[in-house]
């Protein structure tokens, strides 16, 4: 009797042990050819773009008008950043005058790569501002706060949750891409991208996308 509950317990151990092969063969082989095919590498020598992606420029003109409908006129400061602009900016009170407004080095920033942008308000004078407290929509809520809200539901990542150094003004949206795949030549292959956002973000969204 208990040779044969031991080779029950055997069995049943042998299938456990397989299941978790199956479980984790699914998990860590598989999700990683889902990723490649939002990816194209172009190689070490990829071209840099010199415009913001397609589809974070689409996402941003919807930012632009989903906040419209909220009576908040966003304006965009800066797309994309070139790598010579990049690197003024970092020395910029290190070996420059003025405070320092960046930590990130030339193609150390999704700016380059154009995968990020930077916004601000217009007041109701036209004036751009940078005023985190303004409220004109007069709902009782920061308008600088609201755009941050909507466009982090849209996918995009804020600058303002950042740890350590705050960064109000940045969004970026990188679907996984890091900074040292950009510099080896990845780049976002579109048409992969644009499936996982019909899946993703909002109808409304998807609506102004088309």
């Amino acid at each position: 009797m208990k040779s044969f509950n031991n080779h029950i317990f055997i069995t049943w151990f042998i299938i456990l042990i397989f299941t978790l092969v199956v479980i984790l063969s699914i998990t860590f082989i598989s999700k990683p050819q889902e990723e490649e095919k939002k990816y194209i590498y172009l190689g070490k020598n990829a071209p840099i773009p010199t415009k913001l992606e397609p589809v974070v420029e689409e996402m941003k003109n919807t930012l632009i008008t989903s906040s419209a409908k909220q009576k908040i006129d966003v304006v965009i400061t800066e797309g994309i950043r070139s790598f010579t602009k990049q690197d003024k900016l970092y020395q910029q009170g290190r070996t420059t005058p003025g405070k320092i407004v960046t930590n990130t080095r030339a193609g150390e920033s999704y700016h380059n790569y154009g995968l990020a942008f930077d916004y601000a308000l217009l007041d109701k004078n036209g004036v751009i501002i940078w005023d985190t407290n303004y409220d004109g929509n007069g709902n009782g809520e920061s308008d600088w706060f609201e755009v941050a809200d909507l466009a982090k539901k849209m996918g995009f990542d804020w600058g303002g949750d950042w740890v350590g150094f705050k960064d109000y003004p940045h969004l970026q949206m990188t679907f996984g891409l890091t900074i040292d795949m950009l510099k080896n030549g990845y780049r976002l292959n579109d048409i992969e991208i644009r499936k996982e956002l019909k899946q993703n973000i909002a109808v409304n969204t998807l609506e102004l996308l088309k």
